[in-house]
């Protein structure tokens, strides 16, 4: 195991203070210097690793986002022959979003001014090539049409995460969850070979 650079913990902490200020407090009331001070830096240390508080907070979004998204990957995938796997997927998410405040935040729709760019954040890049690739997968095995397209279904099924997630955090879990099991039978019963 590779230990982290001074500047890589330092990147480390400030990028966690990010993540819990701006998670709490939102873009606007928060500050480049509150976050440094949360991180316990000095207040010019931020700039060296993010040139101006957008910057910061993209990447902050984006390094919660690549947590939440890889925890439920994680489980979805522990057991590579799960045909349940985007089940859990959904269900991983709707578990360990609490954890995660400023994904929260944006799913909530707290952040108008970045709710749009949630989609080009570079974690869900990975996860739409992940999902592609294990349809491929299921193709090649005959779990799923071979006339669909990975790609694009894995993009539809990634935009229904978001929108689930989304749902979750306007509606609460407990309305969600019921209508969780629904939301990835219509998307399985779309990828299935006719019987």
């Amino acid at each position: 195991m590779s230990q982290k650079t001074k500047g890589e913990q330092t990147r480390h902490a400030i990028l966690a203070a990010a993540i819990a200020r701006f998670g709490r407090d939102g873009f606007r009331k928060t500050s480049v210097a509150d976050v440094a001070r949360d991180a316990g830096v000095g207040g010019t240390v931020t700039y060296a690793y993010f040139p101006n508080k957008e910057a910061l907070f993209l990447a902050a979004v984006d390094e919660d986002a690549a947590g939440l998204f890889s925890e439920a990957l994680s489980a979805a995938f522990e057991n590579p022959s799960d045909e349940n796997w985007r089940r859990t997927v959904f269900f991983t998410l709707l578990s360990t979003l609490e954890a995660h405040p400023l994904a929260r935040r944006l799913f909530a729709g707290l952040e108008p001014d970045f709710t749009a760019r949630v989609l080009d954040i570079p974690a869900l890049a990975e996860i739409r090539k992940l999902h592609a690739d294990q349809m491929r997968t299921e193709q090649i095995a005959g779990y799923l049409r071979l006339d669909i397209d990975p790609d694009r279904m894995a993009n539809g099924f990634l935009i229904m995460q978001l929108s689930f997630l989304m749902s979750v955090v306007q509606v609460g879990t407990d309305v969600a969850v019921a209508y969780a099991d629904d939301v990835t039978a219509v998307f399985e019963a779309a990828l299935r070979p006719p019987a």
